[in-house]
């Protein structure tokens, strides 16, 4: 980072915020991207670039970029979400989605966009499911977003390059701060057009950064090295879930990529167990339902620190 060149990004001379940002849009198969701070940020420029006043985007309910990104698109852009019930399996339902879209009367908000999320809770959207919401949205007159914050977990865990994820939609927002393990920045993906849309929505929403290189150079360490020891997380992540469901007073919810949820028997387990592993040094959220995260700060031998931990817990 400290060798990056740099320039003023917001003037797009930054040429290490502009290799980056062509390097990530060849990934995603796209013709351009931008560099923003944030995913919340990314999503939310693309939903104003994609959707004008008034206009209509589908999305599930339980998905990022409706019920954690804080209504941005409803305060800043004016766009009505029509959330629907997100599946077990983290997709939409198609003939769900059919009965949810608007007919052309001016009683409603008119259905522009549709908004999908892969992974959602480390649940991988497979090929077929995207080919099929692909079709779904051209045949209504649907563009689609991409919420990928996790897209390179998810194209770990199917042994696909990227871009055969984001292929089938209009636009894509990547994190690099996650599972890649950058101190910060995601990349918007799309048509040169759409990009220089999201551009100006950026500025206005404070996103334009000047001297950028500095991050853009973390982003591009952690494409070279830590893609492929992604699946060091699913492996951890894997050797967490079997064990913990093991234990009678735990009940595996689901474990997918470098994601295992548990349930407990309630809140106050749930907050003893938290205040256990914190004194332990291990820091989680309490609750009755428990997300534990595996990345490339948690190691093989970290993880078996983890599980020895609930089973001295539930020895007690």
């Amino acid at each position: 980072m400290s060798d990056a060149l740099v320039g003023d990004d917001v003037f797009g001379d930054d040429p290490t915020v502009n290799a980056l940002q062509d390097r990530v849009a060849s990934l995603a198969g796209k013709d351009a991207a931008l560099l923003v701070p944030s995913g919340t940020q990314s999503n939310l420029v693309a939903l104003l670039s994609h959707c004008r006043r008034g206009e209509e985007y589908l999305v599930g309910q339980d998905y990022h970029t409706y019920l954690y990104e804080a209504g941005g698109a409803a305060v800043f852009g004016s766009l009505q979400p029509q959330p629907i019930p997100v599946s077990t399996d983290g997709t939409l339902d198609l003939d769900l989605l059919q009965s949810r879209i608007k007919p052309d009367d001016p009683h409603f908000a008119m259905s522009k966009l549709l908004v999908l999320e892969n992974t959602h809770n480390g649940k991988v959207l497979g090929i077929d499911y995207m080919a099929q919401a692909s079709e779904f949205a051209q045949r209504n007159g649907l563009v689609m977003h991409l919420d990928g914050a996790r897209v390179f977990n998810a194209a770990t865990e199917l042994g696909v390059e990227v871009r055969e994820i984001v292929d089938f939609v209009d636009s894509a927002s990547i994190c690099f701060s996650k599972g890649l393990g950058a101190p910060i920045g995601s990349l918007l993906c799309g048509s040169g057009e759409f990009i220089a849309s999201a551009k100006r929505w950026r500025k206005m929403a404070g996103g334009g950064l000047r001297q950028a290189g500095v991050l853009a150079a973390a982003i591009d360490y952690a494409l070279d090295h830590n893609v492929d020891r992604l699946k060091s997380d699913h492996e951890n992540a894997k050797r967490l879930a079997q064990a913990l469901s093991g234990l009678d007073s735990i009940t595996l919810i689901s474990n997918q990529t470098n994601m295992v949820f548990i349930e407990l028997a309630d809140e106050d387990t749930g907050a003893h167990l938290a205040q256990f592993l914190a004194r332990r040094g291990v820091k989680t959220l309490g609750g009755k339902r428990m997300r534990l995260v595996t990345h490339l700060d948690i190691s093989a031998e970290d993880t078996e620190t983890v599980i020895a931990l609930f089973r001295e817990y539930f020895a007690l």
